[in-house]
């Protein structure tokens, strides 16, 4: 085969896939990937359980959260959203936040640190989704639903 034969089949491959880019873009309505829309707030159902594994004591604990207000604090502070008892947990170990519809686990720098289905967290944010478990010291919570929730 020739050089102009390999030229003129990847001419023709070049203008196959354009035809078919052209073809996708006619059918996107202009807009319709910029304009994803996010819940503005969410209500978070997380299961608490003192120390898993033995005679546990176990509490449903309900937060709201939503773009622009204050982060959700896990801990053994009389501030936290959270609390906990836990002698294991630090006075504000970890917190929720909620950011263009998506749920994040954050550890604030506690000293045991903070777990999510049994991988310890560094110093970023991580998704957290229904049916995850969190662990703090003795502490376990897992987020049973997350709910959109309208501005009220």
């Amino acid at each position: 085969m020739s050089l102009d034969a390999n030229l003129r089949i990847g001419s023709l491959e070049i203008l196959v896939a354009l035809l078919a880019f052209g073809i996708i873009a006619a059918r996107l309505r202009p807009g319709s990937l910029a304009a994803r829309t996010y819940p503005h707030a969410v209500q978070v159902q997380l299961q608490v359980r003192d120390s898993p594994g033995t005679a546990s004591i176990t509490r449903d604990l309900t937060l709201a959260l939503g773009d622009g207000l204050p982060a959700a604090v896990v801990g053994r502070s009389s501030e936290a959203q959270v609390g906990l008892l836990d002698p294991e947990v630090s006075r504000r170990h970890a917190q929720f936040d909620f950011m263009r519809g998506v749920l994040y686990l954050t550890d604030l720098g506690s000293s045991n640190g903070t777990f999510l289905n049994g991988k310890r967290l560094k110093n970023e944010g991580i998704e957290v989704r229904p049916g995850d478990d969190i662990d703090v010291g003795n502490t376990r919570l897992t987020v049973v639903e997350t709910a959109p929730q309208a501005w009220t």
